[in-house]
């Protein structure tokens, strides 16, 4: 499942406000949204984007600048 264009242009980190990347193959084919800001990724729920704070997960990896 793909998300649409229009819908990601829009979306944002709840948390930093920064675009986030999709990555339609993570999650078996579920999809992701990752922060190009800090840390968190958000999933992706039968095609609808979870972006609360408290279901992202962290990666470990340093926030970019």
């Amino acid at each position: 499942m793909t998300l649409d264009k229009t819908l990601l242009d829009i979306l944002a980190c709840p948390d930093d406000h920064a675009t986030l990347a999709y990555d339609p193959a993570a999650a078996g084919g579920a999809g992701e949204l990752a922060c190009t800001s800090c840390d968190r990724v958000y999933p992706i729920t039968d095609g609808i984007p979870v972006l609360l704070l408290d279901e992202a997960r962290r990666t470990g990896a340093p926030a970019q600048k």
